[in-house]
Protein backbone atom coordinates (compact mmCIF):
# COMPACT_ATOMS: atom_id res chain seq x y z
CA UNK A 1 0.00 0.00 0.00
CA UNK A 2 1.24 3.48 -0.88
CA UNK A 3 1.80 5.63 2.22
CA UNK A 4 2.97 9.17 3.04
CA UNK A 5 3.69 11.27 6.12
CA UNK A 6 5.29 14.60 7.10
CA UNK A 7 7.99 14.89 9.74
CA UNK A 8 11.13 16.60 11.00
CA UNK A 9 14.73 15.49 10.74
CA UNK A 10 16.10 14.87 14.24
CA UNK A 11 19.64 14.00 13.20
CA UNK A 12 21.97 11.16 12.25
CA UNK A 13 23.19 8.26 14.33
CA UNK A 14 24.32 4.68 13.91
CA UNK A 15 23.02 1.30 14.96
CA UNK A 16 24.31 -2.25 14.74
CA UNK A 17 22.59 -5.05 12.87
CA UNK A 18 22.44 -8.70 13.92
CA UNK A 19 25.82 -9.35 12.26
CA UNK A 20 27.48 -6.54 14.21
CA UNK A 21 27.81 -4.26 11.18
CA UNK A 22 27.39 -0.52 11.64
CA UNK A 23 24.41 1.04 9.84
CA UNK A 24 24.39 4.85 9.42
CA UNK A 25 20.82 6.03 10.00
CA UNK A 26 18.77 9.21 10.09
CA UNK A 27 16.13 9.62 12.80
CA UNK A 28 12.94 11.35 11.68
CA UNK A 29 10.11 12.49 13.96
CA UNK A 30 7.15 11.64 11.72
CA UNK A 31 3.59 12.76 12.38
CA UNK A 32 1.03 12.57 13.68
CA UNK A 33 -0.57 14.09 10.58
CA UNK A 34 -4.26 14.82 10.01
CA UNK A 35 -6.10 14.54 6.70
CA UNK A 36 -7.24 18.13 6.06
CA UNK A 37 -8.65 17.77 2.53
CA UNK A 38 -9.54 14.96 0.15
CA UNK A 39 -9.40 15.29 -3.63
CA UNK A 40 -11.58 12.96 -5.71
CA UNK A 41 -11.52 11.99 -9.37
CA UNK A 42 -15.16 13.04 -9.84
CA UNK A 43 -14.72 16.55 -8.47
CA UNK A 44 -11.04 17.37 -8.97
CA UNK A 45 -9.92 14.98 -11.71
CA UNK A 46 -7.46 13.10 -9.54
CA UNK A 47 -7.26 11.39 -6.17
CA UNK A 48 -5.11 12.86 -3.40
CA UNK A 49 -5.13 13.82 0.26
CA UNK A 50 -3.78 16.91 1.99
CA UNK A 51 -2.02 16.26 5.29
CA UNK A 52 -1.53 18.79 8.08
CA UNK A 53 1.41 18.61 10.46
CA UNK A 54 2.49 20.39 13.66
CA UNK A 55 0.11 22.45 15.76
CA UNK A 56 0.51 26.21 15.65
CA UNK A 57 -1.21 29.10 17.50
CA UNK A 58 -4.28 30.35 15.69
CA UNK A 59 -2.93 33.92 15.62
CA UNK A 60 -0.16 32.81 13.26
CA UNK A 61 -2.60 31.76 10.53
CA UNK A 62 -4.13 33.96 7.87
CA UNK A 63 -7.92 34.08 7.58
CA UNK A 64 -7.97 31.87 4.44
CA UNK A 65 -5.76 29.30 6.18
CA UNK A 66 -7.92 29.34 9.29
CA UNK A 67 -11.09 29.01 7.23
CA UNK A 68 -9.64 26.07 5.30
CA UNK A 69 -8.81 24.22 8.53
CA UNK A 70 -12.10 25.15 10.22
CA UNK A 71 -14.00 23.67 7.28
CA UNK A 72 -12.23 20.36 7.88
CA UNK A 73 -12.73 20.60 11.65
CA UNK A 74 -8.98 20.41 12.23
CA UNK A 75 -6.93 22.35 14.76
CA UNK A 76 -4.50 24.96 13.37
CA UNK A 77 -1.59 23.33 11.54
CA UNK A 78 1.69 24.87 10.49
CA UNK A 79 2.46 22.69 7.46
CA UNK A 80 0.13 21.41 4.74
CA UNK A 81 1.22 19.01 2.01
CA UNK A 82 -0.72 17.19 -0.68
CA UNK A 83 0.07 13.62 -1.69
CA UNK A 84 -1.26 11.70 -4.67
CA UNK A 85 -1.87 8.20 -3.32
CA UNK A 86 -3.46 5.18 -4.95
CA UNK A 87 -5.44 4.49 -1.76
CA UNK A 88 -6.50 8.12 -1.26
CA UNK A 89 -10.14 7.18 -1.86
CA UNK A 90 -10.08 5.02 1.28
CA UNK A 91 -8.98 7.95 3.49
CA UNK A 92 -11.31 10.55 4.94
CA UNK A 93 -10.98 14.07 6.35
CA UNK A 94 -10.02 13.85 10.00
CA UNK A 95 -8.09 10.58 9.73
CA UNK A 96 -4.78 10.57 11.60
CA UNK A 97 -1.62 9.19 9.99
CA UNK A 98 1.04 8.10 12.47
CA UNK A 99 4.55 6.70 12.23
CA UNK A 100 3.25 3.14 12.56
CA UNK A 101 1.82 3.46 9.05
CA UNK A 102 5.34 2.43 8.01
CA UNK A 103 7.18 -0.69 9.10
CA UNK A 104 10.76 -1.91 9.16
CA UNK A 105 11.77 -3.11 5.71
CA UNK A 106 9.67 -0.58 3.78
CA UNK A 107 11.36 1.34 0.98
CA UNK A 108 10.71 5.09 0.99
CA UNK A 109 11.59 8.33 -0.78
CA UNK A 110 12.52 11.21 1.55
CA UNK A 111 12.20 14.82 0.33
CA UNK A 112 13.61 17.88 2.08
CA UNK A 113 15.20 21.28 1.52
CA UNK A 114 18.99 21.07 1.34
CA UNK A 115 21.23 23.15 3.59
CA UNK A 116 21.96 26.67 2.35
CA UNK A 117 25.56 27.67 1.69
CA UNK A 118 24.97 31.26 0.62
CA UNK A 119 26.77 32.75 -2.40
CA UNK A 120 29.47 30.22 -3.27
CA UNK A 121 32.26 30.20 -5.81
CA UNK A 122 32.57 27.81 -8.71
CA UNK A 123 35.07 25.58 -6.87
CA UNK A 124 32.82 24.95 -3.88
CA UNK A 125 29.55 24.99 -5.83
CA UNK A 126 30.49 22.78 -8.78
CA UNK A 127 33.82 21.23 -7.82
CA UNK A 128 35.76 23.07 -10.54
CA UNK A 129 39.54 22.79 -10.65
CA UNK A 130 41.68 25.52 -9.17
CA UNK A 131 44.62 27.09 -10.98
CA UNK A 132 48.16 26.37 -9.86
CA UNK A 133 49.09 28.09 -6.62
CA UNK A 134 52.63 28.91 -7.73
CA UNK A 135 54.32 31.72 -9.68
CA UNK A 136 52.37 33.54 -12.35
CA UNK A 137 48.81 32.69 -11.32
CA UNK A 138 48.05 35.83 -9.40
CA UNK A 139 45.09 36.22 -7.05
CA UNK A 140 42.73 34.21 -9.27
CA UNK A 141 43.47 30.63 -8.19
CA UNK A 142 39.79 29.92 -7.41
CA UNK A 143 38.26 31.83 -10.32
CA UNK A 144 36.27 30.13 -13.05
CA UNK A 145 38.90 30.74 -15.71
CA UNK A 146 38.24 31.03 -19.42
CA UNK A 147 34.61 30.92 -20.50
CA UNK A 148 35.26 30.33 -24.19
CA UNK A 149 35.80 32.30 -27.36
CA UNK A 150 35.10 36.03 -27.37
CA UNK A 151 34.50 36.47 -31.14
CA UNK A 152 32.08 33.62 -31.70
CA UNK A 153 29.63 33.04 -30.07
CA UNK A 154 30.50 36.15 -28.00
CA UNK A 155 28.32 35.00 -25.14
CA UNK A 156 28.10 32.36 -22.42
CA UNK A 157 25.71 29.48 -23.03
CA UNK A 158 23.00 28.74 -20.49
CA UNK A 159 23.97 26.07 -18.00
CA UNK A 160 27.61 27.07 -17.77
CA UNK A 161 28.93 26.39 -14.26
CA UNK A 162 29.74 29.47 -12.24
CA UNK A 163 29.44 31.17 -8.89
CA UNK A 164 26.00 31.69 -7.42
CA UNK A 165 23.51 30.78 -4.74
CA UNK A 166 24.20 27.29 -3.37
CA UNK A 167 21.76 25.05 -1.55
CA UNK A 168 18.16 25.60 -0.39
CA UNK A 169 16.96 23.28 -3.16
CA UNK A 170 14.31 20.59 -2.93
CA UNK A 171 16.16 17.28 -2.90
CA UNK A 172 14.70 13.77 -2.91
CA UNK A 173 16.70 10.73 -1.78
CA UNK A 174 15.07 7.67 -3.29
CA UNK A 175 14.76 4.06 -2.19
CA UNK A 176 15.91 4.33 1.42
CA UNK A 177 14.89 1.38 3.57
CA UNK A 178 13.20 1.80 6.95
CA UNK A 179 15.35 0.24 9.66
CA UNK A 180 13.16 0.82 12.70
CA UNK A 181 9.81 2.38 13.67
CA UNK A 182 8.91 3.54 17.19
CA UNK A 183 5.17 4.41 17.38
CA UNK A 184 5.39 5.72 20.96
CA UNK A 185 8.01 8.33 20.06
CA UNK A 186 6.69 8.91 16.51
CA UNK A 187 10.12 7.98 15.20
CA UNK A 188 11.04 6.51 11.83
CA UNK A 189 14.67 5.47 11.39
CA UNK A 190 15.90 5.18 7.79
CA UNK A 191 19.22 3.95 6.48
CA UNK A 192 21.54 6.67 5.14
CA UNK A 193 21.38 10.46 4.99
CA UNK A 194 18.47 12.70 4.08
CA UNK A 195 18.60 16.35 2.91
CA UNK A 196 18.27 19.32 5.22
CA UNK A 197 19.52 20.49 8.61
CA UNK A 198 18.49 19.18 12.00
CA UNK A 199 14.90 20.20 12.59
CA UNK A 200 14.27 20.57 8.87
CA UNK A 201 10.90 19.57 7.43
CA UNK A 202 10.87 16.34 5.39
CA UNK A 203 8.22 14.24 3.69
CA UNK A 204 8.30 10.47 3.57
CA UNK A 205 6.37 8.42 1.04
CA UNK A 206 6.51 4.96 -0.46
CA UNK A 207 9.27 4.77 -3.04
CA UNK A 208 8.52 5.25 -6.72
CA UNK A 209 11.25 2.76 -7.56
CA UNK A 210 10.46 -0.80 -8.59
CA UNK A 211 11.80 -3.08 -5.88
CA UNK A 212 13.36 -6.27 -7.26
CA UNK A 213 13.62 -9.02 -4.70
CA UNK A 214 17.01 -10.71 -4.56
CA UNK A 215 16.98 -14.37 -5.50
CA UNK A 216 19.32 -17.15 -4.43
CA UNK A 217 22.85 -17.54 -5.71
CA UNK A 218 23.09 -18.82 -9.27
CA UNK A 219 24.26 -22.42 -9.43
CA UNK A 220 25.57 -24.57 -12.28
CA UNK A 221 22.85 -25.29 -14.78
CA UNK A 222 21.95 -28.88 -15.59
CA UNK A 223 21.07 -27.86 -19.15
CA UNK A 224 23.88 -29.11 -21.45
CA UNK A 225 23.03 -26.36 -23.96
CA UNK A 226 23.97 -23.60 -21.50
CA UNK A 227 27.51 -22.35 -21.14
CA UNK A 228 27.33 -22.67 -17.35
CA UNK A 229 26.82 -26.45 -17.73
CA UNK A 230 29.79 -26.99 -20.01
CA UNK A 231 33.17 -27.50 -18.37
CA UNK A 232 36.26 -26.58 -20.35
CA UNK A 233 38.79 -29.43 -19.89
CA UNK A 234 41.60 -27.07 -20.90
CA UNK A 235 41.19 -25.03 -17.72
CA UNK A 236 43.29 -25.94 -14.75
CA UNK A 237 40.27 -25.64 -12.47
CA UNK A 238 38.48 -28.37 -14.46
CA UNK A 239 41.41 -30.81 -14.41
CA UNK A 240 41.61 -30.91 -10.62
Amino acid sequence: MEKAIIGKKVGMSQIFDTDGKVIPVTVIEAGPCVVVQKKTAEKDGYEAVQLGYEDVPERKLTKPEKGHLDKAGVSPKKHLKEFKLKKAAEMNVGDVVKADAFAAGDHVDVTGISKGHGYAGVVKRHGAHTLKATHGTGPVARHAGSMGSGTDPSRIFKGKIGAGHMGVDQVTIMNLDVVKVDPELNMIVVRGAVPGPKGGLVTIRSTAKTIIEKKGDAGISANPQKASARVNPQKASARR
